[in-house]
């Protein structure tokens, strides 16, 4: 007598797929219930990845990576800021953008000359280097921001209160303001600087213009725009590098307080995902070990017609193992591609960026190839014990 050839890999798979092709509409049905589990997990964690996403773009436009430069507080005379200190911070590596703001103590703005001196309505005068606003994440509303190699030195630039204040609420080529005894152009208005509302009263002019009219030339403060990554190696090196001879003299603040709410969400929503995640696997997993009992409950005439005819156990065993497997992979991919879709429609729906961690689409696939083999091989097991005689009669 021949000894019985064993089935190989190929003899399982084809085995396994016609089995699955004998009976589509149960194969649908099962493989749907599979996706549902499935893309339930992908579309809740995809549309809370990129609602989180979309809060990440608020809060770096807010400026996560923004520290400010002062000099430090002290009961001893005060050292003010190098007159260098913003080309420093500017070559530093970790830097991606820099500007800075110096007061100019004795200037005033009026809208016009006839306004008596002492109505200043508390708008100051800032000499101003570098591009403020695109540092502290605002807006030009109107007009444009300074043009330090503009052949017309004498420029301004309003702070959205200050522009209010004044009643100008756009630019024209006759827009001006009186400071320091003359006429000066004004040439851009800003909009709310939501980072540094302490500018909003403030008018902007050129380092030139600045000192004509008193400056000493030193910052006040310096603004800069770090390395997201890079943010607090930055904020402990910005002393020594205003001022590397007394860098006690100089104060930078932490990052802002944004960033602490971002590192908060980042927490809060890792642990959201991951609870989440294992509950719709659970459930996934249940859904599949049902249907592979099912499955193999129906078919003990199936089985016993096979062992009749020669199968082994372990040839019994193994084709309901694959189908398991090959039913588990369907319904799982099905359920990735429909949980994508979900999420790509949500988000753009939104405006939010589109974000599905790749973490979540292995996983999810991976552990329902995963729970289906397991939830298929205790019932296959099963079926591959009972005798062929007891299996038929049972038929």
């Amino acid at each position: 007598m021949s000894a019985r050839r064993t089935l190989g890999t190929g003899d399982l798979l084809r085995l396994g797929v016609f089995g699955l092709r004998t009976r589509p509409t149960r194969v649908v049905l099962s493989a749907l219930g599979i996706a549902i589990g499935i893309a339930a997990m992908i579309a809740v964690v995809g549309i809370s990845s990129s609602s989180k996403a979309a809060l990440d773009r608020v809060l770096d436009a807010l400026g996560t990576n923004v520290l400010t430069v002062t000099q430090a507080e002290s009961f001893a005379e005060q050292v003010p800021l190098p007159a260098t200190a913003v080309e420093s911070v500017q070559r530093q590596d970790d830097v991606l953008e820099a500007a800075g703001v110096g007061k100019v103590e004795d200037a005033r703005v009026y809208r016009t000359p006839y306004v008596p001196t002492a109505e200043t309505k508390g708008i100051g005068v800032l000499g101003a280097e570098g591009d403020v606003p695109e540092v502290l994440g605002g807006s030009v509303a109107a007009g444009r921001w300074l043009d330090p190699g503009s052949a017309a030195p004498a420029q301004v630039v309003l702070g959205a209160t200050a522009a209010r204040a004044l009643g100008i609420d756009r630019v024209t080529a006759d827009t001006r303001v009186w400071l320091g005894g003359r006429w000066v152009q004004v040439v851009g208005v800003l909009g709310p600087l939501q980072l540094a509302e302490d500018l909003d009263n403030q008018v902007f002019v050129p380092r030139g213009l600045a000192a004509d009219l008193g400056w000493d030339g030193h910052p006040s403060a310096v603004y800069t725009r770090a390395d997201p990554d890079r943010v607090a190696a930055v904020r402990d090196q910005l002393p020594r590098t205003v001022s590397p001879a007394s860098p006690a003299d100089v104060a930078v603040t932490r990052p802002s307080d944004a960033l602490a709410a971002k590192n908060a969400t980042d927490d809060s929503f890792t642990g959201l995902l991951v609870g989440i995640g294992g509950v719709a696997l659970l459930v996934g997993g249940i859904g599949v070990a049902n249907t592979m009992v099912i499955t193999v409950l129906e078919r003990r005439a199936e089985v016993g017609v096979r062992r009749a005819l020669g199968a082994r156990r372990r040839d019994v065993r193994d084709q309901f193992l694959v189908e398991s497997l090959l039913l588990s992979f369907l319904g799982g991919v099905a359920g990735v591609v429909i949980g994508v879709v979900v999420t790509l429609v949500f988000a753009l729906g939104q405006g939010w960026p589109v974000a599905v961690p790749l973490w979540a689409v292995a996983g999810g696939l991976g552990a329902t190839v995963l729970i289906g083999g397991l939830s298929g091989l205790s019932p296959a097991a099963k079926a591959a014990r009972i005798p062929p005689t007891s299996a038929l009669a049972a038929a």
